[in-house]
């Protein structure tokens, strides 16, 4: 399986960069990874505990990592190499998964096929939890099937005379190796606890003896047990997904059409191998999370298509199998050169039409902000003892890389940084103070949404906006991938160009 793997880690490192680009949530990771563990720990008890391990891995990580690798390769690159292996850990649980299910071609199809899904590629250069969430789930899920395959007894002994074979039972150690493998899954996401009715889903469809029922309920409910502390505990931090509204069209079109591709997949004639089949698995594999999770976005907004990552898995799984029954040997169950070889080449056309997306998500552009354009902007416009605003607060996060670009300027709203207030955007002070400290200003710098997105109404950001508005004139603007930076001057600041 090290073709898929390899094939995968090349696509990884192809790009990472992203021309030095981060995105806002990447910047958090890197700010709370650098904080130190009581930093942390004291800032997870107000937010973002639900990423907790994984910042606390990060920090860990990044420990190694600046004292070894990160004057050769940098800080963008030590981000994102923890994704990058994760999702070639991924691929390669996801071709023994193929081989295991039905066979060897069948398993490194898979392996292709899921390192060739552009999201898949994505979430492997994002310094964000998504990609080792999925491997850990792939591993788990194929511990689940050696875990079945070990319970049923052979179908036939291997000789008539043969001594009778002991009675089948799942081993404890896989199911350890299960349980903890889920356990550290959901630990690190939530939503990861979604594909255990999809393990239940292929486990019943398996018909599989009781004690296997039993072994595996005993098992979740230990992974449930662990998980429900911290899914109590980040109830309180519930505001923070509070942007979320319905589904984002894109997200559910991708899901469309890979459901839709992965049942016509799945209707080509496969053998499965072993209690599990292909079909039990997979299909539940690439519904299930994403309905379920979509069926709670109905009571509280919640679904992000990165949440539940893991359900194109089930379609590499059914994608593969039936790519490796169409595009068998010549002579192969009546397969002809001819016909092989239309679809191997309509198979290379579907690769060649994803390229461009594969570029573009190596781009700034594939992200909806670019943090270090933002602080070069900043750094280009403004001059030292300049005011600076963050509109709305939460983009202070745009400093967190690099803050030597906003030194010499006053941050005019700032009461506590993120590190003192144990906040990922620190505390502002009440919206007359950042009044009457903006009209003591001559230049202001503004880092804000671009154009379309929705403002905030407290009292800080009406403060803000008000006094730009009757205070201050526009000196000069700059877009940049999602953000726009403006300097505000006073009567006579700006000079001939500026406009009201």
């Amino acid at each position: 399986m090290l073709m898929p793997s390899g094939v995968m880690l090349l696509l990884g490192a192809w790009g990472i960069r992203r021309q030095d680009a981060i995105w806002r949530d990447e910047a958090v990771t890197y700010d709370m990874a650098h904080r130190s563990l009581p930093d942390l720990w004291h800032t997870l008890l107000h937010v973002d505990v639900v990423h907790g391990l994984y910042y606390a891995l990060m920090h860990v990580w990044f420990r190694v990592y600046d004292a070894t690798l990160d004057g050769t390769f940098g800080e963008v690159v030590g981000l994102r190499l923890p994704s990058v292996a994760a999702m070639t850990a991924a691929t390669a649980g996801v071709a023994l998964l193929g081989h295991r299910l039905v066979g060897r071609r069948a398993g490194l199809l898979a392996g292709f096929t899921f390192a060739c899904i552009p999201v898949v590629q994505q979430y492997a250069q994002e310094g964000r939890s998504y990609a080792t969430v999925c491997a850990l789930v792939v591993w788990a899920t194929y511990l689940l099937v050696l875990t079945a395959a070990a319970a049923v007894p052979p179908s036939a002994p291997p000789h008539p005379h043969a001594p009778p074979q002991p009675r089948p039972y799942p081993r404890p150690r896989l199911w350890l190796g299960y349980t903890a493998l889920m356990l550290a899954a959901c630990l690190l996401h939530e939503f990861a606890c979604l594909v255990l009715p999809v393990h239940a889903a292929a486990l019943i469809l398996a018909r599989l003896p009781r004690r296997v029922l039993r072994a595996w309920a005993l098992s979740t409910t230990t992974v449930l047990a662990g998980l429900a502390p911290l899914a109590v505990f980040s109830t309180r931090q519930s505001a923070q997904i509070s942007w979320l509204m319905w589904p984002d069209p894109l997200q559910l079109l991708t899901f469309a059409v890979l459901a839709v591709l992965g049942l016509a997949c799945a209707r080509v004639r496969i053998r499965s191998r072993g209690p599990i089949g292909l079909r039990a698995l997979g299909i539940p594999l690439l519904l299930l999370p994403t309905l379920l999770l979509l069926l709670l976005s109905h009571v509280e907004p919640a679904y992000v298509d990165r949440y539940v990552l893991y359900y194109v898995v089930g379609f590499a799984l059914l994608a593969g199998a039936a790519l490796a029954r169409l595009l068998r040997p010549a002579g192969e169950a009546g397969q002809t050169r001819a016909r092989r070889l239309r679809r191997t080449a309509a198979v290379a056309l579907v690769l060649a039409a994803l390229l461009p997306i594969d570029v573009h998500l190596r781009s700034p552009d594939s992200r909806v902000d670019d943090v270090t354009a933002v602080a070069q902007a900043v750094r280009a416009v403004a001059e030292p003892g300049d005011g600076l605003l963050f509109m709305p607060a939460r983009r202070r996060i745009w400093t967190a890389t690099r803050p030597h670009d906003f030194r010499g300027l006053t941050d005019l709203a700032l009461d506590k940084s993120p590190l003192a207030s144990h906040t990922l955007y620190g505390t502002e002070r009440s919206g007359d103070a950042i009044r009457a400290r903006m009209l003591a200003s001559r230049r202001i710098v503004v880092a804000g949404d671009p154009d379309g997105q929705p403002a905030d109404d407290n009292d800080q950001e009406i403060a803000k906006r008000s006094t730009l508005r009757d205070a201050f004139d526009i000196c000069s603007t700059t877009e940049v991938r999602g953000a726009r930076i403006t300097v505000y001057g006073r009567a006579g600041a700006c000079g001939a160009g500026a406009a009201r």
